[in-house]
């Protein structure tokens, strides 16, 4: 059976540097740091005071009152991101068949926000069972792709990928692989994630998983830099329509990229730490490339999954120059997290268009924040540190990596 193509015909995004796709691009290739102290609760009694949050965000500018109450602040990214996906790829004015459109929705945590006010809502009630009836369905990691099926009457596949950090970039792949079997002709695929919460920040300190560089947050989001301490916990959304081909052609559809290759591994190492010899980042590029039909030497640029944490940057950078070879000296890569901060589930889908912005624009974004080498990292890498640089892309990959050593890879190529 010869498998479809699959190709890129929208995005949207809504991003700690950025409310929609564009703006999150321009502020990629500026360098922008979404840090902030954080506003959406009191975090003065935790080691972490600052986050990557969605700037000038009120529901209510998107949603009708009783329409915003009955969804958690990670499904209205969510429905946001998604809304401007649809128009930019204008399927509903084409007047797609409904019925072969679906939609895959990666996230790591669905509503936390849901969750933390209702248990402690109960915790203090006397232990008197008062629950919001919307409690279960607006907590759901699921409901985000019900909730877009619902407004646009999407009949095709739906469901969600629950991978922790590589949730979004899972529901890339299974989208893919869906529409090269026929199954759909188009679906709706991402992810979001609102956990910068109580319980969210409360819990990654318990780890030490986060940066504590309270007084100097703008630059504590430093993936690659000797004096890294930790990833920025970030929040928002991200959303591509991808199509078939065929479908994509027939309809005039513009198209930005062709998603080529996904691929998939387990470190089968730690819960939380990654592979150490980065076995299962290896791995996973390595699967990503040869579902793409393509060698090493093609690819012209990869965003890493780069969250800024002392041993995952490591693993990355060895398993990259691994596959690679001296290749590897002569590609972009960085990490845009040193921007937005680690959105979790929705870091794959966010870094994807990422990666997508490099085919069509010919610019790579920096990594910013770097200010001294770690001599246990190849120097002879170039992260794109601190400047963005033109580069003709034309095979961009991108790496998600998740707790319990869950990894996926995307690859893009220019048509």
């Amino acid at each position: 059976m010869e498998l479809k193509r699959v190709v890129v015909t929208g995005f949207g995004a809504i991003t700690p540097i950025g409310n929609n796709a564009q703006e999150y691009w321009e502020n990629l290739v500026k360098g922008v740091s979404g840090a902030a102290p954080i506003t959406l609760f009191d975090s003065t009694n935790f080691k972490t005071k600052f986050a990557c949050e969605v700037k000038n965000f009120n529901p209510l500018d998107h949603f009708e009152k009783k329409e915003a109450k009955k969804m958690d602040r990670n499904t209205q990214l969510g429905v946001v991101a998604a809304r401007e996906a649809v128009s930019h790829s204008r399927i509903i004015e084409d007047q797609v068949d409904k019925n072969r459109v679906g939609v895959i929705w990666g996230s790591g945590i669905g509503g936390l926000e849901t969750f933390e006010t209702e248990v402690l809502g109960w915790a203090n009630s006397n232990n008197i069972p008062r629950f919001n009836p919307f409690f279960i369905p607006k907590m759901i990691a699921d409901i985000t792709p019900g909730q877009i099926s619902m407004e646009y009457g999407f009949h095709g596949p739906n469901y969600a990928t629950v991978s922790a950090c590589a949730s979004s970039a899972n529901a890339l792949i299974d989208a893919k692989m869906l529409l090269q079997l026929g199954k759909a002709d188009i679906i709706v695929c991402g992810g979001s994630e609102a956990a910068v919460t109580a319980s969210g920040m409360g819990g990654f300190n318990a780890l030490m998983a986060l940066s504590t560089r309270n007084n100097d947050y703008k630059t504590a989001s430093r993936p690659f830099d000797k004096d890294r301490d930790g990833f920025v916990l970030g929040e928002g959304a991200g959303c591509i329509i991808l199509e078939e081909y065929e479908h994509a052609v027939k309809r005039g559809a513009t198209i930005y990229a062709e998603l080529s290759g996904g691929g998939l591994s387990a470190d089968a190492y730690h819960m939380t730490a990654p592979h150490p010899e980065g076995l299962g980042a290896y791995l996973v590029m390595k699967n990503c490339l040869d579902d793409a039909g393509l060698t090493p030497d093609e690819i012209d640029h990869i965003n890493m999954h780069g969250t800024s944490t002392p041993l995952g940057d490591i693993a990355e950078s060895n398993a990259i120059a691994k596959l690679l070879g001296e290749h590897a000296y002569d590609i972009q890569i960085n990490s845009t997290k040193s921007m937005t901060g680690h959105l979790l589930g929705a870091a794959g889908v966010i870094e994807a268009i990422a990666a997508i912005g490099t085919i069509i624009h010919g610019i790579v974004p920096p990594t910013i924040n770097h200010f001294t080498d770690d001599e246990n990292i190849d120097s002879r890498l170039d992260f794109t540190f601190n400047h963005a640089v033109e580069k003709d892309v034309k095979v961009a990959m991108s790496n998600t990596f998740g707790f319990g050593g869950h990894n996926a890879c995307v690859l893009f190529k220019k048509l």
